[in-house]
């Protein structure tokens, strides 16, 4: 839920009609503080299942925010974590909070990392990564409303060319919210709002809750070039029918 201390109604406003990128830039001080943030519970998890993973050498955190998938990667990672981002507020926002963290645990700037990883950021758009094959691991939180089911084949083949051979790309999914359930009014509500937000107003924000299907990106994973393994996030709980609240999308470059 939001905080007091969280974006008021009127900077919600201006930063929904902004562009994608300019939003997240002005909410980028405040995103902490709002229902945004991906939970420490779908976190844990992940970190949970890299755990059993890893170790990896480098990792890389798409679309990284605030920060928050970068400490899940510090911890499995022990040579260099990247976090890459279009939104310069958000990066500017993940230094201040996870390098501090780095520097108290021993790590250099200029290649010293035995107390963990050296952790760097670097602006860009996921759907042009500026890397050749050089992460064992990717992961993103969050991040994929912003791209069109159009776009996500091409992000996906970006992905794994950022990849090292055996290299994996790991994320969460949750369930889709129960048909008539509040939350599921919730997000069928916010995305038509954007919808109909786009059809009107330039320049867009591209941000949809509902055009991630779970067996959509299996499938499109797999027509990339991925071998693709799904785990039960189990600290989320289960459905009435027995099936996992969240899994991880576990998917190897061969």
């Amino acid at each position: 839920m939001f905080t007091p201390q969280g974006p008021t109604l009127r900077e919600l406003t201006v930063q929904a009609l902004s562009s994608t990128e300019r939003g997240y830039d002005l909410l980028a001080p405040k995103f902490d503080l709002t229902p945004f943030r991906t939970p420490d519970s779908v976190l844990d998890g992940v970190a949970d299942t890299l755990g059993v993973l890893g170790p990896f050498r480098a990792g890389l955190d798409i679309c990284c925010g605030t920060g928050a998938g970068l400490d899940v990667l510090r911890e499995v990672c022990v040579e260099r974590v990247t976090g890459v981002d279009f939104s310069a507020g958000m990066l500017a926002t993940a230094r201040a909070s996870v390098l501090p963290k780095e520097l108290a645990a021993g790590a250099g700037s200029g290649g010293d990392h035995t107390g963990g990883p050296v952790v760097d950021f670097v602006r860009a758009d996921a759907r042009a990564l500026p890397f050749g094959a050089a992460f064992d691991v990717a992961v993103s939180f969050g991040a994929f409303g912003h791209f069109l089911p159009s776009e996500r084949p091409a992000l996906f083949t970006r992905v794994r060319e950022v990849l090292r051979p055996g290299g994996a790309f790991v994320f969460p999914v949750l369930a889709p919210p129960r048909v008539g359930s509040g939350l599921y009014w919730t997000l069928w509500g916010f995305d038509a709002v954007m919808r109909a937000r786009n059809a009107v107003w330039r320049p867009p924000f591209v941000m949809y809750y509902r055009t991630f299907r779970l067996a959509d990106v299996v499938d499109e994973l797999t027509r990339t070039g991925f071998e693709v393994d799904l785990v039960a996030l189990d600290g989320l709980g289960r459905l009435p029918d027995g099936s996992p609240r969240g899994r991880v999308v576990v998917a190897r470059r061969p």
